[in-house]
């Protein structure tokens, strides 16, 4: 994969430009990199499934979903908010997701310790989560909104993963490879209503 995902600055922006362009393009880029990362993020929960073992992958498997430490899927109400509230709440939670990727990493580092293509993709989307959600940051201070400061890292997940047992431990990294996707997939979604060409 590619080292140059986090960059979204273009190193050739003239300040005599005229904000509207330049925010047209940080809105552009934004949106491109999150279409790669829903590609990767499908990829990553593929391969996650891939190595955990029966049931995980055997048709009409539902495993439980766990609640996850300060993340939950995108409400059902998330697409009738105005754009600037969802790509708020997007931000929030790609801000969460690099700590928890982190702590499903270490554990599968234990539990498949030879999966090295796996470990890679884990440790890749908590960076490539650090640079979406600074990329979508970045969008709404462009337009004005406010942004939110920064967060503490969800240490209640680090402390139930490390004491759970194989089965829980192997759910939670599954339910959190699938919020992964579902956020990365939404905040594609949402720029993709600001984009140019996009809905209005």
């Amino acid at each position: 994969m590619s080292r140059r995902e986090g960059s979204l600055e273009d190193p050739q922006a003239d300040s005599s430009i005229s904000p509207l362009p330049h925010l047209e393009s940080k809105i552009q880029q934004t949106h491109s990199l999150a279409r790669l990362l829903t590609k990767y993020a499908e990829q990553l929960l593929q391969e996650y499934v891939q190595h955990q073992g029966d049931p995980f992958g055997l048709p009409g498997f539902s495993p439980p979903r766990l609640p996850v430490a300060d993340l939950s899927a995108p409400a059902p109400g998330h697409a009738g908010l105005p754009v600037p509230e969802r790509l708020r709440l997007d931000e929030a939670a790609l801000a969460a997701l690099p700590p928890l990727l982190d702590v499903v990493r270490r554990r599968q580092a234990e539990l498949n310790p030879r999966a090295l293509r796996l470990l890679r993709r884990l440790e890749d989307a908590a960076r490539q989560a650090r640079a979406l959600g600074a990329a979508v940051e970045a969008v709404l201070a462009a337009l004005g909104a406010e942004t939110r400061g920064p967060r503490p890292e969800p240490a209640a997940i680090a402390a139930a993963t490390v004491t759970a047992g194989v089965f829980p431990a192997k759910v939670l990294g599954l339910r959190v490879c699938g919020l992964y996707r579902e956020w990365v997939s939404r905040t594609e979604a949402d720029l993709g209503q600001l984009a140019p060409g996009g809905p209005a």
